[in-house]
């Protein structure tokens, strides 16, 4: 197969929705641009959707574009306007916290430089931002931005009104400091890019240049890595390597090709291969298991990818003997947890519980067989648990019928 030019890659993955200018289409095939892609430091951690977006900056980078990475030290203390509602303000504290830790995340999985526009705009007085930054942005342009547009109805602050502003601001300073012609964004930051682009042409006179990539959704247009509102953390103190694992693999079919474009490095044919074999058998989920092992492998390495792969075999297939207590705990995080002391008769330890509803309910469970510790089931109602049967001491795994479980975990 014909190797394709970076634009058409990118466009094949379903990566560009759009592009400022179409100079940018044979800078991008072969010239080498720097250029920037940012995020507000709103938590200590990137999630799944943050890797869906600054992965762009490996892609570039492998056609021999220079990325910078921008954490908004400035920006996050001002919030960019929310769809709906304005965003609640974040101490300074906090976002010097979480800027420490995106950085130190995102130096280790994508490698490249991180700046911090905090440093650049902290020394900016009221006037100098008013008239030198201020006076090149007409009110209706701004007013005719999606962003504002939606918020104007229900009310939005000037300073969400001047966050566009800021971004703009960053766009000029990275240009005359760093030489970056190109910024890079989801395709909700269009307005920005654009309003930063303009604020180059008037001030400068100098052309520059925006790519924006669609938002990575799910087949209900939520936004890919968000779970009942939870965000897959990409610390994997947050959401460890078996939680993204199992996200991955029961991701839905009409989606998961799409993913293996936006997500992974696989080559076309690699993926025209899967997607082949993912139809052919789709119970086999082929494909799932393809991104599962690029993105957690990319995110957490070879090793915490392995480990989440056994002890999801190891679960499914009740082989509890082949886990740690450790790996059970991270396998079964959301399981109803009790916390056990000393020794306490089965019976007992069912319906103080509330494992069973009372005691006659347990009794008819133990007699059926429905009541196993560890994979062993009991029938006596006697029976004594303590320590000696927990998995290293520390972990009894409780199941009722086939699907009810619980963890017991001894101090």
């Amino acid at each position: 197969m014909e190797k394709m030019t970076l634009y058409e890659d990118l466009k094949w993955r379903g990566l560009i929705q759009d592009i400022s200018d179409e100079a940018l289409i044979d800078k991008l095939n072969n010239a080498s641009l720097t250029f920037y892609i940012g995020t507000d430091p709103t938590a200590d951690s990137m999630h799944i959707g943050h890797y869906s977006s600054f992965l762009i900056s490996k892609r570039l980078a492998r056609y021999g574009h220079k990325p910078i990475l921008l954490v908004g030290g400035a920006t996050g203390l001002i919030g960019d306007p929310k769809p709906n509602a304005e965003r609640p303000i974040i101490s300074k504290e906090e976002v010097e916290k979480n800027f420490k830790g995106l950085k130190k995340q995102a130096e280790e999985i994508f490698g490249f430089e991180v700046v911090n526009n905090y440093d650049w705009t902290k020394d900016i007085n009221v006037i100098d931002f008013l008239r030198d930054y201020g006076k090149y942005f007409n009110i209706n342009y701004m007013l005719a931005k999606d962003k504002v547009k939606t918020r104007i109805e229900s009310g939005i602050t000037y300073a969400e009104f001047s966050y566009m502003i800021l971004q703009a601001l960053d766009f000029l300073h990275l240009y005359e400091t760093r030489g970056v012609t190109l910024q890079v964004a989801g395709s909700d930051q269009w307005g920005n890019i654009t309003s930063g682009i303009e604020l180059i042409r008037k001030k400068l006179g100098k052309e520059v240049y925006g790519m924006v990539m669609p938002l990575v959704t799910d087949s209900n247009g939520v936004k890919f890595g968000k779970t009942e509102g939870n965000a897959l953390w990409l610390d994997k103190n947050k959401t460890s390597s078996y939680e993204l694992y199992q996200y991955f693999i029961n991701l839905e079919d009409e989606m998961i090709i799409s993913y293996l474009k936006m997500l992974t490095f696989l080559s076309k044919d690699e993926i025209l291969d899967i997607e082949r074999k993912h139809k052919e058998a789709p119970h086999l989920r082929i494909a799932q298991k393809a991104l599962a092992k690029e993105l957690i492998t990319d995110l957490h390495g070879e090793e915490e990818y392995n480990k989440a792969v056994k002890i999801s075999e190891a679960l499914f297939n009740g082989n509890l003997e082949e886990l740690s207590a450790k790996d059970i705990m991270i396998g079964m995080k959301m399981v109803p947890s009790i916390n056990l002391k000393g020794e306490v008769k089965l019976i007992d330890l069912l319906v103080d519980n509330e494992i069973c509803s009372s005691r006659r309910e347990a009794r008819e469970m133990l007699s059926s067989g429905a009541i196993s510790i560890n994979n062993q089931k009991y029938s006596d109602e006697n029976q004594v648990i303590d320590k000696s049967l927990a998995i290293e001491g520390k972990v009894l795994v409780i199941r009722k019928g086939k699907k009810k479980q619980y963890l017991g975990l001894y101090e």
